[in-house]
């Protein structure tokens, strides 16, 4: 047999999964039948974990189920939502204008925070006011259930998610609320994962999923020697078993990976390893195969075979691999210089090469992550910087104005590049709307960011940048690491002759502390009355005696409390700042309740709920009139 090298050397069918494939089919059948459930698929980088899920979209299409499916990638860890937009962009892509438009319970306002583009789609979708970041990510949660769970025309669903080992802390947080969900509804959740490379918070989600019972997990091996000669004989075509010696050879040298078995394949193909009829050429190939036990990585492989690629075409993959793993055509065309002839001549040498895939019109994708990493991985420092720099001067060039949809590539591509001046902005914005979705992982990596940029420009610690880091670590319970960043706002501040950051950092401080030494945290709120006092600022003022009055009120201390509250209501008053009026009247209903005089606390809550009722503050205005029925009732 004569073996062409424009052959596409890639395995046409699934091997050595079928127990796997099965399972599939048996999941998809039970939501067929209305019970949904969660499916792990977890192996390590090549084992052909991509494949399998492609083998159950294929036959879930088949069965009439709705699909919905997005990828993690590696900068994601750092980007809220990222799997989940990815998700919403690939499934609103799909969508004409009219289903958009006709089905407003599904693509909520909510979502147009994660996909800034839906507004422009979508005439009147424009993001409700923020709340409060738990608020806001409760909200997004229950938008992006109506989404999954909604599909027009859809009784079934299958989402799933690949390379969670490179998703967001937030994102796996929805995924263990899906999977929840899953049980109730004909949801099947398919979640892809390295098994190598598993992150401490992918770590915890599969141990909640565990401990619930709610996944079950496939965990794909490794090929046998059997695998690997079934897969060889697939791969080129041949009727009868290739030659035990090579076979031998082959699963030695790639250990049964697949994709490191395919790899291998192009690099014997493109050395002009397969010639010949076909007894020869499996000799042939065995000379070849033993040149290639030396380099065994993936990353040889795949350079062995840019060798017959055309250096034009090697330099836009090289651009593709800085992009990422999938790749937008006009933002190529932008870095590369070329006209659209000629970029796409060298990308479908690319596609013919079997290095990159069509996703879209608009996007293509290295066939592998892997492929990508090996092509990244020869660049020197200086020249990936480089890269990055222009990547971020064309996506700002295309997106004049507009840039919130492309800000996570921007921040990405700007601190990669070394670019400060604008990755501290970038980063820093990421940073914030992370913390407002209450992603604090993500805004803790932004954060990080923002400060190293703003230290290689040579500026001096930037109180608010420390304080919405230390905010974060608070959130996730990182008590030493929210001190020293909370204590680095006060350094910084005091330096800077800030009064105002350092009365705030010696609130964060004690609030910090009310939950490790009750003691302390009083010692942090007199000294910001103290500093309150010293400014002369009425409004802080008044805060900082709610403080401390909130202090004494929880050391059991009504009296204290009471008289520390009344000192702010009449500064507040004097002030006319009703939110402050009425917080400090909600505040001393509590406290004058406490120390036994109910009318007084029945009257205090009574004017705080004209006041929030006043006000619009529903939250508010619901919290007191709960207590006052509390009191009502039990009077």
């Amino acid at each position: 047999m004569m073996f062409s090298t424009d052959k596409p050397v890639v395995c046409p069918i699934v091997i050595g999964r079928d127990a796997e494939i099965a399972s599939l089919e048996q999941a998809l059948e039970l939501t067929l039948d209305g019970r949904g459930q969660t499916v792990l698929i977890a192996g390590e980088a090549g084992i052909g974990k991509s494949r399998l899920i492609a083998a159950a979209c294929a036959r879930a299409d088949e069965l009439g189920v709705q699909r919905l499916q997005g990828q993690c990638f590696e900068p994601d860890a750092a980007f809220p939502y990222a799997p989940l937009i990815d998700l919403l962009r690939t499934r609103v892509a799909d969508l004409p204008l009219e289903a958009l438009a006709s089905n407003q319970d599904i693509v909520a306002p909510e979502l147009g925070r994660l996909v800034p583009e839906l507004a422009t789609s979508r005439p009147g979708l424009a993001p409700p006011p923020p709340l409060e970041p738990e608020q806001e990510k409760r909200r997004l949660f229950r938008a992006l259930d109506r989404f999954i769970l909604g599909q027009p025309g859809a009784r079934q669903v299958l989402v799933v998610v690949e390379d969670l080992h490179w998703s967001d802390d937030t994102s796996l947080e929805f995924l263990l609320s899906l999977a929840r969900h899953a049980t109730t509804h004909p949801l099947l959740l398919a979640l892809s994962y390295r098994s190598d490379e598993m992150s401490p918070s992918l770590r915890h989600f599969l141990a909640e999923l565990d401990r619930e019972r709610l996944a079950r997990e496939l965990v794909l091996k490794r090929l046998t020697r059997g695998g690997v000669s079934a897969m060889l004989q697939a791969t080129l075509g041949l009727e009868r078993p290739v030659r035990a010696e090579f076979v031998d050879g082959l699963h030695a040298l790639t250990e049964g990976n697949p994709f490191f078995v395919e790899e291998t394949l192009k690099s014997l193909a493109v050395t002009g390893a397969f010639s010949g009829d076909e007894g020869h050429e499996d000799i042939e190939a065995r000379q070849h195969l033993d040149q290639l036990r030396a380099p065994r990585s993936v990353q040889d492989a795949v350079l062995r075979r840019l060798v017959r690629i055309s250096a034009p075409a090697q330099r836009v993959l090289t651009l593709a691999a800085i992009a990422g793993l999938r790749f937008d055509f006009s933002l190529l065309q932008a870095i590369a210089g070329q006209d659209e002839a000629e970029l796409l001549a060298h990308i479908k040498e690319l596609v013919a090469a079997q290095l990159v895939v069509e996703e879209s019109a608009e996007r293509f994708a290295f066939r592998h992550a892997l492929t990508r990493q090996a092509i990244a991985a020869q660049l020197l420092l200086r020249e990936r910087q480089a890269l990055h720099r222009a990547i971020v001067e064309a996506i700002e060039r295309l997106h004049t104005g507009s840039d919130e949809a492309r800000l996570p590539d921007l921040a990405y591509h700007a601190f990669e590049a070394g670019l400060w001046e604008k990755a501290l902005p970038y980063t820093r914005r990421m940073g914030e709307q992370a913390l407002a979705m209450n992603a604090p992982q993500a805004a803790i990596e932004q954060f990080t960011r923002a400060i190293a940029a703003a230290r290689q420009l040579g500026l001096p610690a930037d109180p608010a940048l420390h304080r919405a880091r230390g905010q974060a670590y608070e959130v996730r319970g990182e008590f030493e690491r929210a001190r020293d960043d909370y204590a680095r706002v006060l350094e910084a501040s005091r330096a800077a002759g800030d009064s105002g950051a350092e009365w705030q950092g010696l609130l964060d401080l004690g609030f910090l502390w009310l939950a490790r030494d009750y003691e302390r945290a009083g010692e942090y709120f007199r000294q910001a009355l103290d500093l309150a006092r010293h400014m002369d600022d009425q409004q802080r003022l008044a805060q900082s005696l709610n403080r401390l009055g909130n202090w004494y009120a929880n050391m059991d201390q009504p009296r204290q409390a009471q008289d520390f509250h009344q000192r702010a209501l009449a500064v507040f008053r004097e002030l006319d700042d009703q939110p402050g009026i009425a917080a400090t009247l909600d505040l001393l209903g509590v406290v004058t309740f406490f120390a036994g005089d109910r009318r007084r606390a029945v009257a205090a809550f009574e004017e705080a709920a004209a006041y929030y009722r006043k006000l619009g503050d529903r939250r508010g205005l619901v919290s007191v009139l709960a207590t006052l029925g509390h009191l009502r009732c039990s009077s």
